[in-house]
């Protein structure tokens, strides 16, 4: 299931987190079981036995319950709505947390903002595991708080998205030496700075007061600014846009979290994307989204800012770009690609309106 046309889109709409987690199960209802399996496998893959993968579950659970109790809430909906165990939905949810605990290297996602005809506009490429790619959708979700749209994976609260107050978010991992499970996962915080916030600084408040044991980069725009949020055991940390423009890749940029990170997870590909990225920015802005779009093109013998898997390598390194998305906070729109940018001008893009 390639193309934009086959891929799922769910419309979520309920007045509580409870209810909303069920109507998002009943929807996945015939395919959460094998998203499941698959990052079960996934798991055992990487290095992450069955206890382990239970206790990420579990301390998940248990830091929800200390922080925000509704939230357990909105998880045992999706359980009881897709006949999905509890845990094996919280370690959906907490698989950045869980996936902290191997020590496998990896390759992800590149986002890039910039001023286009005055207006910010964000790029994201997410790359994943192949093997993955049949279980992420799009998604408009009316529940409490503000309505929101974007990309996730079955049975978890939120990846990338565009809120109707016209914040976005962006999102990439990082590794550092103390993450793992505990705390709030960072799918579940994204669906909360999505639906609780209206505003860069409203959502820099909410993430400084989250409990949080592992990282990653939240690039936030709203009309007014962008910024580049590090998320980590140790601090949160903002990184300002450098003329007009917000480059993230997936290692640290401030040196406190820098000094514990896993540089051997994510380096050198992460910093010789980012070069090529500030490379390109240095030689010519974006005028269009087309021009964004080229922004992250790579060929042969460039950083990879479009992955393209190797099949030849086992489970848990087949790594694809599995999907393009551009937000545009001040029109309200979020645009998906099923497909990296070299499929741009071949591929269907699905764009959802606030």
């Amino acid at each position: 299931m390639t193309a934009a046309d086959q891929r799922r889109h769910l419309h979520l709409a309920a007045p509580s987190r409870a209810e909303l987690g069920r109507v998002r199960g009943a929807a996945l209802a015939s395919s959460l079981p094998r998203a499941v399996e698959q990052y079960t496998r996934l798991f055992r893959a990487v290095g992450v036995n069955e206890a382990q993968q239970r206790q990420g579950a579990e301390l998940t659970l248990e830091g929800l319950g200390r922080w925000r109790p509704e939230l357990i809430e909105e998880l045992e909906g999706i359980a009881a709505g897709s006949g999905a165990e509890l845990l094996d939905v919280a370690a959906l949810n907490a698989r950045t947390e869980i996936l902290a605990m191997s020590g496998l290297g990896v390759r992800e996602c590149s986002t890039v903002s910039v001023p286009i005809d005055g207006r910010r506009v964000a790029i994201q490429t997410w790359d994943w595991h192949v093997e993955l790619a049949e279980f992420w959708h799009t998604q408009e979700v009316a529940g409490p708080g503000h309505r929101y749209a974007g990309l996730t994976e079955q049975g978890i609260l939120s990846k990338i998205g565009l809120n109707e107050e016209g914040l976005a978010l962006h999102f990439n991992i990082l590794g550092h030496r103390r993450d793992g499970a505990g705390g709030v996962p960072m799918h579940m915080l994204s669906a909360l700075v999505l639906s609780e916030c209206a505003s860069v600084d409203e959502a820099l408040a909410l993430i400084r007061e989250a409990p949080v044991t592992s990282s990653s980069a939240f690039t936030l725009i709203d009309a007014d600014r962008a910024v580049s949020v590090e998320i980590t055991p140790v601090g949160v940390f903002a990184i300002p846009e450098s003329r007009g423009s917000v480059q993230r890749t997936n290692h640290f940029l401030d040196p406190t979290p820098l000094a514990e990170q896993r540089t051997e997870v994510y380096e050198p590909d992460s910093s010789e994307r980012l070069d090529l990225i500030r490379q390109r920015l240095d030689e010519r802005r974006p005028r269009d989204e087309g021009e964004l779009v080229e922004l992250l093109l790579s060929g042969d013998g460039e950083p990879p800012l479009c992955c393209r898997p190797d099949m030849t390598k086992p489970l848990g390194d087949r790594w694809g770009t599995l999907a393009t998305v551009i937000t545009d906070p001040e029109r309200r729109t979020i645009r998906l690609l099923d497909g990296m940018p070299s499929d741009a001008a071949t591929g269907e893009w699905r764009e959802l309106r606030l």
